[in-house]
């Protein structure tokens, strides 16, 4: 079969789609009744799409079409959400629909995650997270949470040239010790999977104490999410390898992601070990690190989309996109591109800074819109807001 990551995602309409149908609002009423605080209605111009690839059907939803040689801005949600629950939120906030205009947008669910997907037959093989990777289409900037940000992860180190930037949320670059599995396996053994899975999402603070947000959660889990097919993903999951990367000159032959990085993290979040760790892996010239406040959860159907929407449009500035954007707190005027320096600085009192070295990275396309004055600078921080 055609790989994905050997053509363009101009040539995706040359791509074999054996199901299209556009999203229509109301369309999955039944399915989502009750799950009206997470899964908004889409624009009618998002479409579906299933998309063989070597390792199975890769269900996509798409909206826009090329922008001249633009990678497209590509989500991966977390174990136990798909891309409803994780990101429609965060893509339908105004703001973000301005960024996005400039961009093809293709949201990616898990095989087997997406509303109202069919259970998978008896003895299904579920894809390694490396398989998972390799099934992306090329050339993107990519949004990941939990799993979805270890899969983009593996897939920027795999096809290192087809990544042009990645916002990895909640990431955990290791794999689990034999203590860690087995613990993961008495737990599957006292508790319902829905259950199971809000331990990774949420810190037992969370899960305590903001039992409303967890109740809904628990309800879309169980409710939305086919419970077989997300038993095999959080299996898959659960036996992944380290993603064995190091800070540039640790180790000889350092294997690292050359792209541009912002890790995200909630203070608190059961993830935030490994985010900090995956911090220190990182190259510091090419990385910035993004700490909220009071949030034991980063997802961002769960924060407000205002913060991780300016974080995203400096990221993107950074790289060379989008020279001007609206700001409607400046009356509609323009606003600059900045460095991530300039963001932290105007939404925290306190930012401790774990090094600032300016540095550049060859684009690898033509930018459709001047960017001429934009240079790179990225920093490793790590910012409270």
């Amino acid at each position: 079969g055609l790989l994905l990551h050997d053509v363009t995602m101009a040539g995706l309409q040359e791509l074999r789609f054996p199901e299209e149908k556009p999203l229509l609002r109301g369309q999955d009423a039944a399915e989502l009744e009750n799950s009206d605080t997470f899964l908004l209605a889409v624009d009618t111009d998002w479409k579906e799409h299933d998309i063989e690839t070597p390792y199975g059907l890769l269900h996509v939803v798409i909206r826009g079409s090329p922008k001249g040689n633009r990678p497209a801005i590509l989500t991966y949600h977390d174990v136990g959400l798909n891309h409803k629950l994780c990101f429609n939120t965060f893509f339908n906030f105004e703001d973000m629909q301005e960024i996005t205009k400039h961009f093809v947008v293709c949201h990616v669910d898990a095989p087997g995650q997406q509303v109202g997907a069919s259970q998978f037959p008896q003895g299904y093989q579920f894809p390694s997270m490396e398989q998972l990777a390799a099934m992306l289409p090329c050339y993107v900037i990519g949004i990941g949470v939990g799993a979805g940000a270890y899969v983009l992860a593996k897939f920027a180190l795999i096809f290192p040239d087809l990544v042009e930037g990645l916002v990895l949320m909640n990431i955990d670059p290791n794999g689990k010790g034999w203590i860690d599995w087995a613990a993961t396996k008495l737990s599957g053994l006292t508790s319902t999977l829905p259950d199971t899975v809000l331990s990774h999402l949420f810190s037992q603070e969370e899960l305590v104490n903001n039992t409303e947000l967890v109740q809904s959660y628990r309800q879309q889990i169980g409710n939305v999410v086919n419970q077989a097919n997300l038993q095999l993903f959080w299996n898959m999951y659960n036996s992944r390898r380290d993603l064995d990367i190091n800070r540039p000159g640790t180790v000889p032959n350092a294997k690292t992601l050359r792209c541009p990085v912002m890790l995200v993290v909630g203070d608190n979040a059961p993830a935030e070990d490994g985010v900090v760790e995956c911090n220190s892996k990182l190259d510091p010239t090419t990385t910035t690190f993004l700490k909220a406040a009071n949030q034991s959860m980063y997802c961002p159907s769960v924060l407000q989309p205002g913060k991780l929407t300016e974080a995203f449009k400096y990221f993107l500035q950074g790289m060379g996109y989008i020279a001007y954007l609206k700001d409607r707190r400046l009356s509609g005027g323009a606003v600059p591109s900045a460095s991530m320096t300039r963001l932290a600085r105007s939404r925290t009192a306190s930012l401790t800074s774990a090094g600032s070295v300016e540095g550049s990275r060859p684009q690898a396309c033509t930018h459709s819109e001047s960017s001429e004055g934009l240079g790179q600078v990225n920093h490793t921080m790590e910012v409270s807001c």
